[in-house]
């Protein structure tokens, strides 16, 4: 057992410092890193017997924590779109005509969606995509459609939709 914490601890001391510096260019953060590499030490001693290569497995440890730490943070800045995005549409006044606010809820869901935000949250096609999940091309193709929609519900009320 000493002998293993005595090689633990010189591989800590030989390699830590390069793991921290390697990760903090990859997450452009020195508590980040340090958190990553330390997590990564900290999951090769729970497996230190297992392991045969001990540096590999610290830097593929290292390379799979800063992924998920990537993911964490795109999520979270999704999450916060989407929450300025409903509190854009929420405190925009109502000052369309109330008929064309009733008809576009009425739209299907996967055309309202879409129709909501372009318009009435004025975001442009490409963050709409990304909030909704979809390829613009499939955005675009949904407004045309709400936009269809709305015409045919209002005949020669409105001259143009667009």
């Amino acid at each position: 057992m000493r002998s293993q914490e005595s090689a633990a601890s010189e591989l800590f001391e030989a390699i830590y410092p390069r793991l921290a510096g390697w990760c903090r260019r990859l997450v452009d953060d020195d508590g980040t890193a340090h958190e990553i590499a330390a997590e990564a030490f900290t999951r090769l001693w729970a497996r230190w017997t297992k392991v045969d290569e001990p540096t590999g497995f610290l830097y593929v440890t290292a390379a799979n924590l800063v992924r998920d730490h990537w993911r964490k943070m795109e999520r979270e800045r999704r999450a916060m779109r989407r929450v300025k995005t409903e509190e854009a549409v929420k405190q925009r006044p109502d000052s369309a005509d109330p008929s064309v606010r009733m008809l576009v809820q009425s739209l299907p869901e996967r055309l309202r969606n879409p129709a909501l935000l372009y318009y009435y949250a004025d975001l442009p096609v490409r963050e709409v995509a990304a909030l909704l999940g979809r390829n613009e091309g499939t955005v675009k193709a949904d407004l045309h459609a709400a936009r269809e929609l709305l015409r045919a519900e209002l005949g020669g009320h409105h001259d143009r939709i667009s």
